[in-house]
C-alpha cells in the first residue's frame, strides 16, 4: 500500500464566514476515496464556535475551580460551559463534552486566535465531518472520507497527539474480531481505532505552532469494516469509575 499524504498549503487565516471546503477545493484536485483530515479549530473559526474572554462572567464554580488550577477564572467559565461532566478538577480540568468526547479543558483553546479570544470544540463534530464530505461532494463531484481532529495529551506519556472527534465515510473502528492472525489464531479482541491513527499523522504534518497547515489529504488508503463504538459506555470504563471513586473519598 503505497499512501500519499498531502497538506493542504496556501489557506489563509480562516475569520468566521469563510467557506473552509470551498477554501480546501481550490488548493487540492481531490480523488474518489480521499481522506480529508480537519482541525477542529479552523472549522470552529470558520462557523463562529468562539467566544470573546470580555463577555464571561464566571461563576463560583468556575473561581473555585480557578484558584486550584491557577487560570483565568473566565476561561475556566467557558470550559464549563462547553462540558456536560466534570471528571477530574485539578491539577487540570478533565470533562465529557456532549458529543461523548472526553478531553481536557474541554478542549477550549486560545492558541492560533487573537488575544483575548477562545476557540470552542464544534458541539456536533459528526455532524461537522459529514457537512464537509457533502460540501466536497457538491463542489468536485468526489466521494471523499473526511476526520475533524483535535489534540490530546495521554495518560502515562507526555506530550499531545492528533485524535478524530468526528468523522464521515468510514467507520472509526477496524474490527479484526473473528479474524484470523499469520498463524490462524482467531483474533477475540483487537479492535483498530483507524481515525486516530490517521489523526495523529495528520497532526505530525499540521504541526502545533506557526506552521499554517489545517488540513491533510491521505490518498491510496485502503478500506475497513467495523463500527463507530469509540467511546466506553459509563459502566465500561474503568477510568471513569476510578475517578469517580476518587471524588468520594
Amino acid at each position: 500500500m503505497d499512501i500519499q499524504v498531502i497538506g493542504v498549503l496556501g489557506l489563509p487565516l480562516i475569520q468566521q464566514g469563510d467557506d473552509l471546503p470551498a477554501l480546501i477545493c481550490d488548493r487540492v484536485a481531490f480523488e474518489d476515496g480521499d481522506i480529508l483530515v480537519v482541525a477542529s479549530s479552523v472549522y470552529s473559526k470558520a462557523k463562529g464556535f468562539t467566544r470573546n474572554l470580555a463577555g464571561i462572567t464566571p461563576g463560583a464554580d468556575a473561581v473555585r475551580i480557578a484558584a486550584k488550577t491557577k487560570e483565568d477564572p473566565r476561561f475556566v467559565q467557558a470550559v464549563l460551559d462547553s462540558s456536560t461532566e466534570i471528571l477530574l478538577e485539578y491539577p487540570f480540568i478533565l470533562s465529557e463534552l456532549p458529543s461523548g468526547h472526553i478531553g481536557v479543558r474541554a478542549g477550549v483553546d486560545h492558541s492560533n486566535i487573537e488575544d483575548g479570544r477562545l476557540i470552542i470544540l464544534p458541539p456536533d463534530p459528526m455532524g461537522a465531518a459529514a457537512e464537509v464530505r457533502d460540501a466536497v461532494r457538491r463542489i468536485t463531484g468526489k466521494d471523499v472520507r473526511v476526520i475533524i481532529t483535535d489534540t490530546c495529551g495521554r495518560s502515562f506519556r507526555r506530550g499531545q497527539t492528533g485524535i478524530a472527534i468526528g468523522w464521515a465515510g468510514m467507520t472509526a473502528i477496524n474490527d479484526y474480531r473473528g479474524d484470523t492472525d499469520l498463524f490462524g489464531h482467531v483474533l477475540e479482541i483487537t479492535e483498530e481505532a483507524v481515525v486516530d491513527e490517521v489523526a495523529a499523522f495528520a497532526n505530525f504534518v499540521m504541526g502545533e505552532s506557526h506552521q499554517g497547515v489545517p488540513a491533510v489529504v491521505f490518498r491510496n488508503c485502503r478500506t475497513w469494516k467495523g463500527h463507530d463504538m469509540v467511546y466506553f459506555t459509563p459502566e465500561q470504563d474503568v477510568v471513569r469509575a476510578a475517578l469517580k471513586e476518587n471524588k468520594k473519598d
